[in-house]
């Protein structure tokens, strides 16, 4: 068996690669948007890619499942719940997907809903398989692919467990829009999910999830990127014995802030979104970048380190370093769609454009080349962060804000303060007094100096940010 994880720190995705040497047979499941690793890595391998898997709706990254169905002619398929606006195998469940050979338990090409399929009749089931298993709970069409070496082996290699299981987490049940359906109805989903499915299987099965630790998926998952079904059963928080009642308030309170692009990347995902354009991002004079912020509306986005941001800015541009959840964030601080300029130390500007697009924020105009030599030629349009040191916050008279999430805000903040999580600062700054300061905190001072650019570009007149964080300001106040 050829199987292979491809983790991606800067997102905290994971996505697999699982094929029967024998036959040269794969899948790939829970894909990227750039795909050229997956195609290197098959070829060397001798492995045709003939399925691509989606364990859901992705909401934090823009799946490849389209450009790598474009690349190899591979067949995409979901969860049989799903409802899509391409074609699809529909995947049921309890059915075995077999890559050594012989007749898979479901078969067969579907057009936006329309399920087709049949069984098989070929030679004996051999070489590694693939049993999907209906998890719904995070989402409806969620599923988990259960891996065997082969066929008649007593216990699983292992199990993808896409957004249902974490390492140290489940996933939220909060994060669907859809009609009818609560917090509290896929809570409960969820419940039986894991007990009815995942947890009987073997202590000893491998867990392979979709997200590890930084994902806004969760809010206590492991920097582990594996685990086994034992450890988790000994463990995870959300696995430890309880009524079903008791599951559903613990899994939904104390969420993250959900990021403004969720609800945009869902949909793309389960819509259908153009190919990635992988060009790199065009040169733009400085008048050309203002031109393009002037006329259409664009952001000028500074993805340069912090401590360079801070030091002199263009005025009004929002700042995610690249050396951060840069996808994330901007697309907490940037609505889906809004052209961008990117502001990038050179040579990095392909990079951050990437990013971008795997998030599908594919509207980059451009980028302006040498951002530190033109803000020492054009002083009349540099503006510098302010900077709180830890002691010197201010007890009374300003806006204090708190811009963690919410578990993080009740775990400790400092008094007075006034939780806004960046997530929704961009929907929640309507309900601060522009024309009163603002003292930003977060927990170490990356989220906060990302928040103060955001306030100074919609006009906020007096903004500072606490070098350190909340770390920093309570180990001061003692």
């Amino acid at each position: 068996m050829h199987f292979a994880q491809y983790y991606l720190d800067c997102l905290s995705q994971a996505s697999y690669l699982i094929g029967d040497k024998t036959t040269g047979r794969a899948v790939l499941v829970d894909p990227r948007r750039d795909i050229d690793d997956y195609l290197r890595d098959a070829e060397a391998a001798g492995l045709r890619i003939e399925l691509i898997i989606e364990t859901h709706f992705h909401a934090d990254f823009l799946s490849g499942h389209l450009e790598l169905a474009r690349a190899t002619g591979a067949t995409i398929a979901f969860g049989e719940a799903a409802e899509t606006g391409y074609p699809i195998r529909r995947l049921r469940d309890g059915e075995r997907i077999h890559l050594g050979g012989g007749s898979d338990d479901g078969s067969g090409g579907e057009t936006g809903g329309r399920t087709g399929g049949g069984t098989g009749d070929g030679p004996e089931p051999s070489g590694v398989t693939l049993t999907v298993l209906a998890t719904p709970g995070h989402t409806p069409e969620s599923i988990c692919l259960v891996v065997h070496e082969h066929p008649e082996a007593a216990e699983p290699y292992g199990v993808l467990t896409g957004d249902t299981l974490f390492v140290g987490d489940v996933g939220r049940p909060d994060l669907l829009a859809t009609a009818g359906l609560t917090p509290q109805d896929m809570a409960g989903r969820l419940y039986r999910s894991l007990h009815g499915k995942l947890l009987t299987l073997p202590d000893a099965t491998r867990v392979f999830p979709a997200h590890g630790a930084g994902s806004a998926c969760g809010r206590n998952l492991s920097t582990e990127t594996t685990s086994t079904i034992g450890d988790q059963r000994r463990h995870n928080y959300a696995l430890q014995p309880m009524p079903e009642a008791e599951f559903i308030r613990l899994v939904t309170a104390g969420q993250p802030a959900t990021p403004g692009y969720f609800a945009h990347d869902a949909a793309l995902n389960r819509d259908g979104h153009p190919l990635l354009d992988a060009a790199p991002p065009a040169a733009l004079t400085l008048d050309e970048a203002l031109a393009a912020c002037r006329d259409t509306g664009a952001v000028l986005l500074d993805s340069r380190p912090l401590a360079a941001y801070t030091a002199a800015h263009f005025t009004g541009s929002l700042h995610i370093s690249l050396d951060t959840r840069f996808a994330e964030y901007t697309g907490s601080v940037v609505a889906p769609g809004t052209p961008i300029v990117l502001v990038s130390d050179p040579g990095t500007e392909a990079e951050a454009r990437l990013r971008l697009a795997r998030i599908g924020y594919d509207h980059v105009l451009g980028h302006v080349p040498d951002p530190a030599a033109e803000l020492a030629r054009h002083p009349e349009l540099v503006s510098r962060s302010r900077r709180l040191p830890p002691g010197d916050v201010p007890a009374e008279g300003v806006q204090l804000i708190d811009v963690r999430n919410p578990a993080e805000y009740e775990a400790g903040a400092l008094p007075g303060s006034r939780n806004l999580p960046l997530a929704s600062l961009p929907a929640s700054c309507a309900t601060l007094d522009a024309d009163r300061p603002v003292v930003l905190y977060c927990r170490s001072g990356g989220r906060s100096v990302i928040a103060a650019a955001l306030l100074e570009a919609r006009g906020f007149r007096d903004v500072r940010d606490v070098i350190g964080g909340y770390e920093a300001a309570a180990a001061t106040c003692g």
